[in-house]
């Protein structure tokens, strides 16, 4: 007879989870409603001198044009680059079309973003039975009501759906199904994994590690020597477990996002400037996540590593960028002079109106690095 841990084991692995995300979704509405953009070089976000690339489409990304870089940057990378302005009213009435499509498939949708969503089919409300097959009619129903595509991934568990759905876009659709995530994960460069940013590549590529084999091959022990408490989820992940439910009522903390300098800033106006950065792309995060709160927090890391912060919490839900530009800055103001130059500066907005904002799982919904 099984025992009840081999029993919760088989239930793991037997159910049916999609990840879908749409393709460079603010680019991607742009070109659909204005056809001059159409197989152009398009960003969304500020053209000026401190503006910040909040989304590029695919034909921008050929040249090296991403998310979070500086204008200035992404223009000198492609000089045919189109700049737009964000629309996130419209966005966000795709994205309304979107999420009706999902909770025709099933009520367990857990939107990570205003384009992107974990769904659980194990139980679809039409009876399809196969994740694969579902996956498949949603991407056609957003084709169809949109005209917009999407990719997704299906497999087992979150960690793996969303590595999946990144594997063939734009316009893919990946499967891992059950007893494949380990040598399906051993494969990929460990950059793959969510949370592991450009410098925690490089410190993984000075210990030795490249990929998810590399990953697994050392033990919990070891890892926790060298990353401490994200020691546990890259042991998990080197053997793609993941045991996090899809949940549809969970509550996202905060949103935010933090920039490391590759040169030490310390003078005023250089420290002004980068907030102006940082403002426009945490925005877009706020904007796309439909978060909206009262507390607006300042983080700098020094460049003997110690870290400050200061917060300011208002009385009304801060619900535009200018309310959130006038507290941040406010903040910096407060902070001046320094007492040294920092390496890093981060913003984030919290206390968030629950009922405003998309649910998140934890591991997810705390700030995004910028770089």
């Amino acid at each position: 007879m099984a025992s009840a841990k081999e029993d919760d084991e088989d239930a793991l692995r037997s159910r049916k989870i999609i990840h879908v995300d749409m393709d460079a979704f603010f680019a991607s509405v742009e070109q659909r409603d204005n056809p001059e953009l159409r197989g152009k070089p398009v960003a969304v976000g500020g053209s000026s001198g401190r503006g910040v690339v909040a989304a590029a489409s695919y034909e921008a990304r050929r040249f090296g044009v991403r998310s979070a870089m500086p204008s200035v940057t992404a223009k000198r990378l492609c000089p045919d680059l189109i700049f737009c302005k964000g629309r996130f009213d419209a966005y966000r009435e795709v994205s309304q079309q979107i999420r009706a499509i999902f909770r025709h498939h099933t009520d367990l949708v857990e939107p990570l973003s205003l384009d992107e969503a974990y769904l659980d089919v194990t139980e679809d409300k039409l009876g399809i039975g196969s994740a694969t097959r579902i996956a498949e009619l949603i991407r056609q129903e957003i084709r169809a009501k949109t005209r917009l595509t999407a990719s997704a991934g299906v497999s087992y568990n979150k960690f793996l759906a969303k590595i999946a759905s990144d594997q063939n876009k734009p316009d893919g659709l990946c499967v891992i199904r059950p007893g494949e995530g380990a040598d399906f994960v051993a494969a990929l460069p460990v950059r793959r994994f969510h949370g592991v940013g450009p410098r925690g590549a490089e410190k993984m590529a000075r210990l030795g590690i490249e990929t998810g084999a590399d990953l697994a091959s050392k033990d919990i022990q070891w890892l926790r020597a060298h990353f401490g408490s994200f020691a546990d989820y890259l042991y998990r992940a080197a053997r793609g477990i993941d045991h996090r439910p899809v949940r549809s009522s969970r509550i996202r903390k905060s949103v935010g996002g933090e920039r490391t300098f590759s040169e030490d800033v310390s003078s005023g106006p250089a420290l002004r400037e980068t907030l102006e950065s940082i403002i426009e792309i945490v925005w877009a995060y706020i904007e796309r996540a439909e978060a909206r709160g009262r507390t607006v927090t300042l983080k700098l890391k020094y460049t003997d590593f110690q870290i400050a912060s200061r917060a300011r919490t208002v009385d009304a839900v801060i619900a535009d960028r200018a309310a959130f530009e006038v507290v941040a800055r406010g903040l910096l103001d407060e902070m001046l002079p320094l007492p040294m130059p920092i390496r890093l500066m981060g913003l984030k907005l919290s206390s968030l109106e629950h009922g405003k904002a998309d649910s998140a799982p934890a591991s997810e919904a705390g700030q995004l690095s910028l770089l």
